[in-house]
């Protein structure tokens, strides 16, 4: 794309073919005499306005979510610029259509409803072929800005599903960082990273068109990760990386190793951990009980769950403690229970957390271990995290026993879909009689208790992630920080007033552009302090706004026959 417009060095039907660069019916008269468009569409020259309008009602009229989200992505295939005008306009309706939940149901048809390709295939059984697969992009070293990966080991609630995991999750996310956050889609990459799978369905699906074989572990996997990492970043040194939907064994090791050579991100460590800190800030204000005094239960202490203790324990630090002194005030329960050091099969990222088996000999215990119940009942924590999985898990009977000992506690069942929330928020306020300071997963309507109406936060990661990437691709960040994220966190915390009763802890999603840019201004700000911007931020404000692509036609120009 030149500064005003495109060059298009094709013309007639491929030009209608071409996603970036077709407008359909709104190609101007010029347009069409100089890339051979006259007779190939209707008379009519249409604005964005009026095409917008149509599609929507074509979406609407789509019977179920799922074909919502097919009709979407059939739209984004053939032109992406009415695409993300249509999700700008309406994101809060279409979010759970692109993305989390629907796009799970899309992944587990991924191979049925093949499509069209969207961004880079690799594969763990031609690890010398991924040079190849990114020249083949055509793009300039300079010409990407983000690469969002996911070797789909761990899909949202759904698990291993294979390439049409990766591919789904890969261009469903960089779809959300456009439209809420304006990332060039044209400089932005999806890859799946088919390193095989487990999932038997597949394996046995003759339509499947992934690697037909058990997933790949051990040094062959660290290997081709590797590989990835060093042509990706040797190709496009300015790109970020993106991890996405990495299983527990890898995600925190892969973003450990690379954390301080590259500027690299896992949304469902970091950006998780992140938002629910941006809403814990809102939550410390509104119960006046300050960070380092918070004793914090995590029921699911997985890859999610962990992460967000780290975000928590690096904020109670900044407040006061030491770091062995934040970790004491974190709980850790899992599925063998809460977790304690004498314990054999705890992940190296749980260790840290793991209670002193001598501290809790004399607590009840059950088929399972130290169950939640008992862990409230000894603790009276401050803070219930759920991430779990576990729909229901947080009954009356726990939430009445945290509540008996606590003024406003502070309850965050953030897993999802609604079948696996550990508890909905209108239970939660009632068991509370209205204290509970609330934030979910998934998207709940206001609930009006007792003549006060409650907005519920939703801990959704849209509302900093993709502002996170564009402060970073903005200043041009060598790595991201925990300063980065920490300033991410506050920045969304900070943009809502929690004195009024009833108020939500987070902003609503229905204007992520504003939040985005907020976001970002606050990270590339972080980034020049910390010695990590590469680009001279002389208006970091004003340099986010320009750099924040917009879904707008932009001129096409070819050459006269």
């Amino acid at each position: 794309m030149t500064e005003d417009g495109y060059a298009a060095f094709a013309r007639g039907p491929a030009i209608l073919r071409e996603p970036v660069l077709n407008k359909g019916t709104a190609f101007t008269v010029e347009e069409r005499d100089e890339l051979g468009l006259h007779g190939l569409l209707p008379p009519v020259v249409e604005t964005i306005d009026r095409q917008a309008g149509r599609v929507y009602a074509q979406y609407r009229a789509q019977a179920t979510d799922l074909l919502r989200n097919v009709y979407l992505e059939a739209l984004r295939d053939r032109n992406e610029v009415l695409y993300y005008r249509l999700l700008s306009d309406h994101l809060r309706e279409m979010l759970p259509i692109v993305y989390d939940p629907t796009v799970a149901q899309a992944i587990k048809n991924y191979s049925e409803q093949y499509r069209r390709p969207r961004g880079v295939y690799l594969s763990i059984d031609d690890v010398p072929g991924i040079g190849r697969a990114f020249a083949n992009l055509g793009l300039d070293s300079d010409g990407v800005d983000l690469v969002v990966a996911s070797d789909a080991e761990q899909i949202l609630g759904i698990g291993d599903w294979g390439v049409g995991g990766g591919a789904g999750i890969a261009a469903g996310k960089l779809a959300v960082y456009t439209a809420a956050a304006g990332i060039d889609p044209t400089r932005a990459v999806p890859v799946a990273l088919d390193v095989g799978t487990d999932n038997t369905e597949l394996l046995n699906d003759p339509g499947y068109v992934g690697n037909r074989h058990a997933r790949v572990r051990g040094q062959r996997y660290d290997d081709f990760i590797d590989a990835y990492v060093t042509t990706v970043t040797r190709m496009f040194p300015g790109a970020m990386l993106h991890w996405e939907d990495f299983g527990p064994s890898n995600a925190r090791r892969i973003l450990e190793k690379y954390t301080d050579r590259i500027p690299t991100f896992n949304d469902d460590m970091q950006g998780t951990g992140a938002i629910v800190l941006a809403a814990m800030l809102g939550a410390v204000r509104v119960s006046e009980t300050p960070m380092r005094d918070q004793r914090i239960a995590v029921f699911g202490a997985g890859t999610a769950g962990t992460g967000i203790a780290d975000q928590l324990r690096a904020a109670m630090v900044r407040a006061g403690l030491s770091e062995e002194e934040a970790t004491r005030r974190i709980w850790p329960v899992d599925k063998q229970g809460l977790l304690t050091d004498d314990m054999t099969d705890l992940r190296d990222f749980q260790v840290p957390y793991a209670r002193p088996a001598a501290e809790v000999a004399d607590w009840q215990k059950d088929a399972d271990g130290i169950g939640l119940l008992e862990v409230v009942r000894q603790v009276n924590p401050t803070m219930l995290l759920g991430t779990s999985t576990a729909h229901g898990a947080f009954t009356e009977q726990v939430v009445c026993a945290m509540a008996a000992h606590v003024d406003r506690p502070i309850i965050f069942p953030i897993s999802n879909p609604t079948e696996r929330i550990e508890a909905m928020p209108a239970d939660l306020l009632r068991w509370t009689d209205g204290r509970a300071l609330v934030a979910t997963g998934i998207p709940v309507n206001p609930i009006t208790y007792r003549r006060v109406t409650y907005a519920i936060a939703q801990a959704n990661n849209a509302l900093l992630y993709p502002g996170l990437g564009l402060g970073a691709i903005v200043s041009r960040a060598r790595r991201i920080s925990d300063g980065m994220l920490q300033a991410a966190a506050e920045a969304v915390g900070g943009m809502v007033d929690v004195a009024t009763p009833g108020a939500s802890l987070l902003p609503q999603v229905d204007d992520l552009r504003e939040v985005s840019a907020t976001v970002a201004v606050a990270v590339a700000e972080r980034a020049a302090r910390e010695n990590l911007a590469r680009a001279d931020l002389k208006n970091p404000a004003r340099q986010v706004r320009d750099a924040m692509w917009q879904p707008v036609y932009r001129p096409v120009r070819g050459r006269r026959p």
